[in-house]
């Protein structure tokens, strides 16, 4: 079986709702069409995703080529996303539907999936699809926007040809295409309007719209880094030489040992297709069907051929070697030809992506768009059980493997091991991920061996998320306004002597100090030498913040003199900041206690800043 694509979770649907008496109804639409459900944030609980302006987020989500459909007004809808049309080729379905669900509009992008995207929600709805768009009502198909496995080479020339069209021409239809006689355009043997099948290298001719039947796939062998360039001159050579179109090539193709060489991904990339691999057993099977089997290769790798091979187990069993084996500059490619469009993700498995991602310390609106994004498009949820429930409707869909704590190596090895199967999964971790989170673990493994080759292979990315230290920093003030270190506390992993030694250091230089994993159950006494050792370098009435629960229900913020600072008020949850002798209380017109650590703006000359102003240039550094 082949893996899906990640790149096409990408485009998943956003279901927009600005209230909460459209959540069943969008929920239900969500379902049907794959899709998740965008709720304004004050007004709407639930929702996977929420935004606290409609239009600023609309916008974004047109930007980013997500389908939208959105339960509100079409005039409104309009009048947002009015400053954005450009390109009707480029922009992605956006769909309205009344609040009560009976009228569903195609609005944009008709012709990329508007309309049946509208067919399809007024089925959940129980409402009418307005599809307006004349071609599509009166020939039964949209001739700019072929089936899958199809490409219009000249999509420009449609609106005029579906003109001619409606105007009473007729058409005729050179090559093998079942889905255009699926519809309702007029044919006759004299047709003046030539509907062409071909995956001939040629331009479009006069009267003619040219349809690319997705047939090719480009196998390609590669040495160990080999120079990207190459590989893309390469595979351009063997097309050029095959006389064929790139808009007919469905995929790259090679063995899963190669689902991490640059050279490869840089071909698909060139072509725009994905890239599929194949297990070299799988290749070995295609030995007699090659043209080119090599000894040397099998002894290297374990099978004849990897171009070859990879082109034929992509085409089948019908399929045939367009081209043979051609060789580059540590590269080797094929071209193989399927007797009918191929759709890649029934066949080999796409590279497996790992997301790192931090969802900050708890409430949705500390967690980023990209964040969200990631865990959309994953397949795979992996993480500590309390950090996965946080993420609510985000996760449904998702297959989740769930982890008590301590078990963190036994986690993220897991996680990687998944990502080596070819699926795309999301490590989920709270606050930042790189801060004494998971990700340093991911590399470690890596970097000790300590995982199958399978999982080495993995592209990985890694997203920031709002660091406890940040989300405590800013419910108290601006304690970190100047130089700030983390300590943690936990024994564990470090050894209490070192811990000891960067505790007196800190304390000695003044750095305002978040102390991450203060206690436990069990280990309550580092904190005491902390806060002992701490009064040796810094006034007792030095402010300390104590932030429990940052963005959850129960969420607590207190600020007391380090002096007065208790063990028993700090719990596994609680993040704790202690400030620099520098750090200072100040009170505002309603009452609040607020801590701050100047750098000394207001007291600096020649700086032109009036006492209390803030270098905004050295806040975005």
């Amino acid at each position: 079986m082949g893996s899906a694509d990640p790149r096409s979770a990408a485009r998943r649907p956003a279901v927009v709702i600005l209230g909460e008496t459209a959540l069943p109804m969008a929920s239900g639409i969500a379902q049907a069409i794959r899709g998740e459900v965008h709720g304004a944030a004050k007004r709407v609980a639930g929702a996977a995703v929420t935004f606290d302006s409609a239009a600023t987020h609309l916008r974004e989500l047109f930007r980013q080529g997500r389908p939208i459909v959105a339960v509100m007004a079409t005039g409104a809808l309009i009048r947002i996303l009015a400053p954005l049309l450009a390109d009707k080729r480029a922009e992605p379905p956006v769909v309205a539907v009344a609040e009560d669900g009976s009228a569903v509009v195609p609005l944009l992008g008709g012709h990329h999936g508007a309309n049946a995207l509208a067919r399809t929600v007024a089925g959940v709805t129980d409402g009418f699809a307005a599809v307006t768009t004349a071609g599509d009502l009166a020939l039964g198909i949209a001739l700019d926007a072929p089936p899958p496995g199809w490409v219009l080479e000249n999509p420009e020339d449609a609106k005029d040809v579906t003109a001619d069209l409606l105007a009473g021409a007729s058409a005729r239809v050179a090559g093998p295409a079942p889905w255009l006689q699926a519809g309702r355009i007029p044919f006759a043997a004299d047709g003046s309007i030539l509907l062409a099948v071909s995956d001939e290298a040629r331009a479009p001719r006069g009267g003619e719209l040219l349809f690319r039947p997705k047939t090719l796939v480009l196998g390609i062998g590669a040495e160990r880094h080999a120079p990207p360039e190459a590989a893309i001159e390469l595979a351009k050579s063997v097309l050029a030489e095959a006389g064929v179109s790139p808009l007919s090539l469905a995929a790259v193709v090679s063995v899963d040992i190669k689902a991490d060489e640059a050279a490869v991904h840089a071909v698909a990339d060139r072509f725009g297709v994905p890239a599929r691999f194949f297990p070299v057993e799988r290749l070995e099977a295609e030995t007699p069907r090659l043209a080119n089997p090599s000894d040397i290769v099998f002894a290297e790798i374990g099978c004849h051929g990897v171009a070859e091979g990879a082109a034929l187990a992509a085409v089948g069993a019908d399929g045939r070697l367009r081209i043979a084996k051609r060789k580059g500059r540590r590269i080797t490619a094929a071209l193989g030809e399927a007797p009918a469009p191929l759709d890649a993700t029934s066949f080999g498995r796409v590279r497996g992506t790992l997301f790192v991602v931090g969802i900050g310390p708890g409430q949705d609106a500390w967690r980023s768009p990209e964040v969200s994004r990631m865990i959309t498009e994953a397949s795979d949820l992996v993480g500590y059980s309390l950090y996965l429930d946080l993420l609510g409707p985000l996760s449904e869909g998702k297959t989740r493997h769930d982890f008590a704590l301590g078990k963190e190596e036994a986690r993220v090895r897991h996680a990687m091991e998944l990502a080596g199967e070819g699926r795309t999964v999301a490590l989920v971790c709270s606050g930042d991920a790189g801060i004494y989170a998971m990700a340093t673990l991911v590399f470690e493994l890596i970097d000790k061996g300590n995982v199958s080759n399978a999982a080495r292979r993995i592209a990985i990315q890694c997203a920031p998320g709002i660091s406890a230290l940040q989300a405590a920093a800013a419910r108290a003030g601006a304690p970190l306004g100047h130089d700030f270190c983390t300590i943690s506390l936990s024994d564990l992993l470090t050894p209490w002597e070192d811990i000891q030694r960067r505790v007196r250091a800190a304390a000695e230089a003044d750095f305002v100090i978040a102390f991450y994993n203060p206690v436990s159950q069990k280990r309550r006494t580092q904190l005491a030498f902390a806060r002992d050792e701490l009064l040796k370098h810094r006034p007792t009435d030095t402010p300390v913040i104590l932030a429990t629960n940052l963005g959850r229900e129960g969420e607590t913020v207190r600020i007391v003199p380090l002096a007065e600072l208790q063990v028993d008020d700090v719990d596994m949850l609680t993040v704790v900041i202690v400030g620099s002798s520098e750090t200072r209380i100040v009170a505002t017109g309603d009452g609040r206690h607020w801590a701050y650590t100047p750098r000394g703006y207001a007291g600096k000359a020649g700086t032109g800043m009036a006492p209390g102003t803030v270098d905004e240039e050295a806040g975005r550094r």
